[in-house]
């Protein structure tokens, strides 16, 4: 599924998007800049999400727990390999029954089997976006 929208209809993207997920782990790949937290932040608060905040670039990890359920939304930017995912227990949250959002994969793949979601995202211009979900 390819869309390409503006920021204006982030939300009704993002619930589209939801209805498409069929695997717990998706995953973000995209150029800086061009709205992976924004889409996330958008995706969240489809979900029931109330204190949606921004991206986890420092912490690693932020966690949101909606009617029972739990959403961990991961920013892997700083990460320089795959011993420091082993170290903050990135396979103990993947062995979680929640939904995952992760942006800046490349090495969160090799922990990952192959039931997950990718979203490519480019930017068209300062207000428009493309997605592909695969």
């Amino acid at each position: 599924m390819t869309l390409t929208y503006s920021l204006s209809e982030i939300d009704a993207i993002a619930k589209k998007l939801l209805e498409k997920f069929t695997h717990k782990t998706i995953l973000f790949d995209a150029e800086m800049g061009s709205g992976k937290t924004t889409l996330i932040k958008a995706l969240a608060s489809a979900l029931g999400v109330k204190d949606v905040t921004g991206s986890p670039t420092f912490s690693l990890v932020n966690e949101y727990k909606v009617e029972g359920k739990h959403i961990f939304h991961f920013d892997l930017y700083r990460i320089e390999d795959s011993e420091e995912l082993y170290d903050i227990g990135f396979e103990e949250y993947l062995n979680q029954d929640a939904l995952i959002f992760i942006e800046w994969p490349e090495l969160a793949k090799s922990f990952l089997d192959d039931a997950y979601h990718t979203v490519k995202m480019s930017l068209v211009d300062s207000e428009t976006r493309t997605l592909t979900l695969t």
